[in-house]
């Protein structure tokens, strides 16, 4: 039997993404899970849900373009760190090693597995979040990660989020505590 439990987003888990951009600049990261696929042909279109509040929010109007990255699970103490403080008051810049592409202002996290440079396309405001819709100009693979020219899962070993248990996942197993495993984290 089905129980109706209200108006709830369950298209969980997701994969955790940093967004990279700069702002006023300076390199910037963002942990987003609400990352969607809005295209499967060229040109490839993807979406960000991402909260008005986000500092981030000012460097992707400005710059008009960011990168999507996916990080493998052996990363989320970093990951879960660059979601926990805004970049408004803390400089996350050190955070990942970056490197700049075919569109020279944003910044591609260089140690993760797979990352999307993308030309902002369009911006839809909602009450609460901003909704950026990214053309991937061109997409970024760790040789490690690569069989038979293809990307494999397996060897990517995404890690996942998911709301409903508050918990990181990897596939299969979940790997630590949402908003919490960042306060692990140590500046250098």
């Amino acid at each position: 039997m089905k129980r109706k439990i209200g108006s709830q987003n369950v298209l969980y888990p997701m994969p955790v993404t940093i967004v990279a951009m700069l702002v006023n600049g300076k390199v910037n990261f963002l942990n987003v899970a609400h990352v969607g696929i809005l295209n499967a042909r060229a040109p490839h279109f993807i979406s960000l849900g991402m909260g008005k509040r986000h500092y981030s929010n000012i460097g992707i109007r400005e710059n008009k373009t960011f990168s999507v990255n996916i990080l493998s699970q052996d990363q989320m103490v970093e990951a879960d760190y660059v979601g926990l403080v805004t970049g408004s008051t803390t400089d996350k810049s050190q955070v990942f090693e970056t490197f700049f592409g075919e569109l020279k202002t944003a910044p591609i996290i260089q140690n993760c597995p797979v990352s999307m440079e993308c030309r902002l396309h369009d911006t839809y405001e909602l009450e609460t979040h901003d909704v950026f819709i990214g053309e991937i100009v061109a997409t970024y693979v760790d040789d490690a990660v690569l069989v038979d020219g293809k990307i494999d899962l397996s060897k990517v070993k995404p890690l996942l989020f998911d709301i409903s248990s508050m918990k990181y996942w990897s596939l299969g197993q979940p790997a630590g505590d949402c908003w919490k495993e960042g306060k692990q984290y140590k500046k250098s």
